[in-house]
């Protein structure tokens, strides 16, 4: 079946469109995890906010996730220090740590199938990343823990260990703190006239603005086009698979992640830049066969993910040229726990306090990062290519995804599917599709 097994197994309430013209203190643009918590987050703190989504809540990249809750985001602390320094990489696991605590604290009143276990992040031929990784978790006294025996069918050079990590349904987890926000659904925005957002519903006027639309989708200003590429993966649940003892990530791009849920196995990988080449599901489905011969795919999925150039989030001031104007972004595969920083993060920011955190995610620091050409480069090659369709977002050239049956953009991931209807951001308008396209 190609659907997560979130979206089979719960049902989000439904919000009516805006009727009318309004105002509000905040407004936030894009109804996913990140939106939907920071509502929640100034619904209790007495700010009044207005969440508007275009389609459905959670309809996008929020149910395709594996819903870990952790502050162990792959080998990620050895390339912070090197990167930046050791107060940035404490800083950023303070915030991820503290993420984890309001899920725990939140989901003791919802029922969202939340369960304490432990992360591993393992290796299968690069013993000497773990040893750089411990080394700077030791140094950083952030409680990692080497092990060389894992719960896993095939060999590895061993994996880091974080205690007190946790899981949860995504979609009971949202159905659970959308109930009291003020929600709009099938209201699409149209344009922006500084605190003004015109929308197909209404005009809307808010003293802050937050968009947090997966990818941010105003390109004049954030340079967020050079700052930002997708990445697609893939995730099957499996039927008839031994439950494991905790979440498991491979330290390589291309390796596999897993976890239990239920009676299921959800086993993802296959991730690739979005608009490359990709075998899809096929070499997730042969490594079950081999590694869980008596398991069955029962759902299959794909997402979609948001990378920055420094493997941290995008959260804060929109641009230095925009006051009120805010967005989070770029979690880097690890939606769940960054959408509570962010959260955290603009709450503090609209209510004038100070936060710990701001500094270190804001999205205006330094883009001078090796990805930075990489992106480029990308973007140059596919801006000449002279092919047809092209991307409505700025015009790159599209590639066809055999596996998906879609056209993709490799410059900043927008995808639409045969006929043209838009399926993923930045783009915000559907593709023209011409008959020699």
């Amino acid at each position: 079946m190609l659907n997560s097994i979130w979206a089979e197994n719960c049902s989000i309430p439904g919000f009516p469109p805006l009727e009318t013209d309004t105002k509000t203190d905040v407004l936030i643009i894009g109804g996913g995890m990140a939106g939907l918590l920071t509502a929640h987050k100034l619904h209790t703190a007495g700010i009044h906010c207005l969440l508007i989504e275009k389609d459905r809540i959670c309809g996008g990249v929020t149910q395709n996730t594996t819903a870990k809750i952790t502050s162990q985001h792959g080998l990620v602390y050895d390339s912070l220090v090197r990167q930046f320094d050791k107060d940035t990489a404490l800083l950023y696991w303070q915030a991820n740590e503290a993420a984890i605590g309001d899920y725990r604290k939140l989901s003791q009143k919802i029922d969202c199938d939340f369960e304490n276990t432990n992360s591993y992040v393992y290796s299968v031929h690069r013993p000497d990343k773990l040893e750089q990784e411990m080394a700077a978790l030791q140094q950083l006294k952030i409680p990692g823990e080497f092990t060389a025996t894992v719960s896993l069918p095939f060999p590895t050079a061993g994996a880091i260990r974080f205690r007190h990590q946790a899981q949860f349904h995504p979609l009971k987890f949202a159905a659970g703190i959308c109930r009291d926000l003020d929600i709009r659904e099938q209201t699409k925005v149209l344009a922006f006239e500084g605190n003004t957002v015109i929308t197909d519903r209404g005009i809307i006027q808010a003293d802050k603005i937050i968009i947090t639309t997966h990818f941010p989708m105003l390109n004049k200003h954030g340079s967020y086009f050079l700052k930002l590429y997708q990445q697609r993966s893939y995730a099957l649940a499996l039927k008839n698979a031994p439950k494991l003892d905790g979440m498991y990530r491979d330290e390589a791009e291309d390796g596999l992640s897993l976890r239990s849920f239920g009676d299921y196995l959800l086993f993802g990988g296959g991730s690739h830049r979005t608009g490359k080449p990709s075998a899809g599901w096929a070499p997730l489905e042969a490594a079950a066969q081999t590694y869980y011969p008596e398991a069955r795919p029962a759902y299959y999925w794909a997402t979609q993910d948001c990378m920055s150039l420094d493997k941290m989030p995008y959260i804060g001031q929109y641009s230095k040229q925009t006051p009120d104007l805010y967005t989070a972004t770029g979690f880097n595969k690890w939606g769940m726990t960054g959408s509570m920083v962010a959260a955290t993060v603009l709450c503090a920011l609209m209510e004038g306090k100070p936060d710990p955190y701001y500094n270190i995610f804001s999205p205006s620091r330094t883009i001078l990062r090796k990805q930075l050409l990489v992106n480029s480069f990308s973007s140059a090659v596919n801006l000449l290519t002279p092919t047809a369709p092209r991307c409505p977002h700025m015009g790159c050239a599209l590639k066809w995804n055999r596996q998906e049956h879609s056209w993709d953009c490799p410059c900043h991931g927008s995808r639409f599917s045969k006929d043209g209807t838009l399926l993923d951001n930045p783009a915000t308008g559907d593709l023209k599709i011409n008959d020699d396209s």
